[in-house]
C-alpha cells in the first residue's frame, strides 16, 4: 500500500507522470533489444531483471550494461545508436500500461482533473509509444527533452507542463521512479510520488528521495491521488 507523508494540495489540477516504468511498462522491448545486442557481439543472454532495472537510466547506461562497455570507449557512440535503431523498429510494440492506469486517467477526467506526462525520453520514440497506445483521455500536455534547455532534475520541463495544463506547480503531483524525477518535482514546487514499482536501480532506496508518497504498486496510486480529494 502507497504511504503518504506531507499534506496533499489543497487544490488539484493536474497530475504529471513520468513515462518509463512510472505510466507505462517499456521494459518489455528494452529486454529483447539489449539481448540482441549481446547477441551481435557473440554475448550470452544476460539476467532479464537487470535489464529491467537499468531501464530508467535510458539507452547509454542499457549499452554499458549490456556491452560491459564505457561511455568514453570509442565504439560506444555507435552502439548506443544500434540499439536506439532495435527500438525505433518495436516502440509500442510490447508496452502496456500499468495496472489500474486507465482507470485512474478516467477518474481524473471525472474529477476535472487534467493529466500530462514529463519524460526524459526523445520525441522521436514517445509520440509513437503514445499513437500505438491510444490512452484515453489522452494527455493533456506531453514534455520531452527536445523541448527544453535542461531535463530532469532540473524543474523546467515541469513548469512547460503547468502552462500547457494551466496549473500552478503547487496545484499539481508528480510521480516517478527514479530520484531525479523527485528531485524535479520538490525544485518545481510539487507535490511528489515516488512509484516504487517501477524500474528501480539493485542498491537504490526510494524511501530515501524524500518523496511526499510513496506507491508501492500502480493501483495504490488511485487511493492515493484520489481519496484525499
Amino acid at each position: 500500500m502507497g504511504q503518504a507523508s506531507a499534506a496533499f494540495p489543497v487544490t488539484l489540477r493536474a497530475v504529471i507522470f513520468d513515462l518509463d516504468g512510472t505510466l507505462i511498462d517499456t521494459a518489455e522491448e528494452f529486454i529483447p533489444i539489449v539481448q540482441r545486442l549481446r547477441a551481435e557481439h557473440g554475448r550470452q543472454p544476460m539476467d532479464p531483471q537487470r535489464i529491467r532495472n537499468c531501464v530508467a537510466n535510458g539507452a547509454a547506461s542499457l549499452v554499458s550494461l549490456g556491452l560491459d562497455l564505457s561511455e568514453d570507449a570509442p565504439e560506444f557512440e555507435s552502439k548506443r545508436l544500434r540499439l536506439l535503431n532495435l527500438y525505433s523498429k518495436i516502440v509500442g510494440t510490447l508496452a502496456t500500461p500499468y495496472p489500474g492506469i486507465e482507470t485512474l486517467l478516467n477518474r481524473l477526467q471525472e474529477h476535472d482533473i487534467s493529466w500530462g506526462i514529463c519524460t526524459n525520453k526523445a520525441r522521436v520514440y514517445t509520440e509513437p509509444l503514445l499513437a500505438r497506445l491510444q490512452l484515453h483521455p489522452p494527455p493533456g500536455s506531453v514534455v520531452c527533452p527536445d523541448d527544453v534547455g535542461e531535463g530532469k532534475p532540473h524543474p523546467e520541463s515541469l513548469y512547460r507542463n503547468c502552462i500547457d495544463l494551466n496549473c500552478a506547480p503547487h496545484e499539481a503531483i508528480y510521480i516517478g521512479d527514479h530520484r531525479r524525477d523527485i528531485e524535479a518535482g520538490q525544485r518545481a514546487g510539487m507535490y511528489t510520488i515516488a512509484a516504487t514499482y517501477g524500474y528501480i536501480e539493485a542498491g537504490d532506496d526510494p524511501s530515501r528521495w524524500g518523496a511526499d508518497a510513496q506507491a508501492n504498486s500502480s493501483t495504490d496510486l488511485l487511493q492515493l491521488i484520489l481519496s484525499p480529494l
